[in-house]
């Protein structure tokens, strides 16, 4: 198989992992805080010292309605994506900026983007469709995106994996619990549900994002509450979730903080574990809805492999689903192994996250399929 360089460019940081035939890691490189500059000094030295690599994969947040499946990278691909820059504002530029700093680093490697939306492309039009005025829905396109996808889709087939048997036969819910965090309903390696939609503040409850409110809320608060639509958008994605109901005096919505001082004693930080579960514990029970049924569930991303209490909150409450796992494996747990309580009829599983290796899967089955022309 041919080795291939990963791309991960997140709202505020750059993941780049270059991958072998065997999908060892033979490089990478992690820019914690990357302003976005495709001339990155670390950045260009990186790639000026890879050797061998036969194509470069990049995750791209959104792909619209228009990318359904991962793509060969050319100009008119280039535009296209930077055309959905309104609807990820913070990920699509640097998506743009990875290309960039790689086709120039990198001339004559294939390159293929690959769109977190794009797995949740063919959700059933139940689960896609907003109630709104078909004349909106016509007009802008309206629908559910969902978000999250290599991961999802990763997590699903190493399930199967795990589990020895083949995606088609599983229900599997994947939970993605992170900064942002999804789940997805997989039914036979498809994804038929998720709980992110036109834009990631749809869902649950994350670090600085609301999830799911009333709409007639944010309503409300425009016409009179005083807020102007910048406070408004500012505040439901980047001081809300956990960071706004646990109102701790650095402001951090990160987990393991607000679990520490809920533990700690302070109302407002318990009050932030105990809506996250709740909403947890609900769209978890909502996607096994969505499948008539499941047979595992997969914890995945930062929260979701490294948070036992998170995952033994979410299975406290779904026993009458079949769910229940074991408080000895679960404590500890690392990825990937399973948690499965005894007599419990749905498997519970920890999976590390890796897009890098789905995205590479990607990269190589497009290039395989069609190579672009040299």
């Amino acid at each position: 198989m041919t080795s291939v360089l990963v791309v991960n460019a997140g709202s505020s940081s750059l993941k780049l992992r270059a991958l072998g035939h065997a999908d060892e890691t033979i490089a990478e490189l992690e820019l914690d805080a990357w302003n976005g500059d495709p001339d990155t000094a670390a950045l260009t030295e990186f790639l000026g010292s890879l050797d061998g690599i036969g194509a470069v994969g990049h995750r791209v947040v959104h792909g619209g309605s228009r990318f359904t499946r991962a793509t060969v990278i050319d100009d008119s691909v280039v535009a296209a994506i930077a055309g959905l820059a309104d609807l990820a504002p913070l990920h699509q530029p640097r998506a743009l900026a990875g290309i960039e700093a790689a086709r120039a680093a990198l001339p004559g490697v294939p390159e293929v983007a690959c769109f977190d939306t794009a797995f949740h492309a063919g959700l059933p039009a139940a689960a896609a469709t907003y109630a709104l005025p078909k004349d909106w829905i016509g007009r802008f396109g309206l629908r559910r995106y969902g978000f999250h996808g290599l991961s999802h889709s990763y997590a699903a087939r190493r399930c199967a994996e795990m589990m020895k048997t083949s995606p088609e036969r599983l229900r599997v819910v994947t939970c993605h619990l992170g900064a942002g965090s999804s789940l997805a309903a997989v039914h036979g390696g498809r994804s038929v549900d998720t709980t992110m939609g036109f834009t990631p503040l749809e869902g649950l409850v994350m670090a600085t994002r609301c999830g799911s409110v009333d709409p007639g809320l944010l309503i409300w608060l425009l016409r009179h509450g005083g807020l102007g639509l910048g406070e408004l958008a500012d505040g439901l994605d980047f001081a809300a979730g956990l960071a706004g109901l646990a109102g701790l005096p650095d402001g951090s919505g990160d987990m393991r903080v607000v679990a520490e001082a809920a533990r700690a004693g302070r109302p407002d930080a318990k009050l932030a574990i105990d809506v996250h579960s709740h909403r947890l514990r609900s769209e978890i029970a909502a996607m096994a809805a969505a499948m008539d049924g499941l047979d595992a569930i997969v914890f995945t991303g930062g929260i979701g492999e490294h948070q036992p209490d998170v995952r033994a909150a979410a299975a406290a409450g779904l026993a009458f689903l079949g769910i229940a796992i074991d408080p000895a494996r679960n404590a500890g747990a690392a990825p990937d192994t399973e948690i499965t309580g005894p007599g419990a009829a749905v498997r519970t599983l920890v999976i590390a996250a890796r897009e890098d290796i789905e995205v590479a899967r990607q990269a190589r089955a497009v290039l395989a399929a069609a190579p672009p022309a040299r």
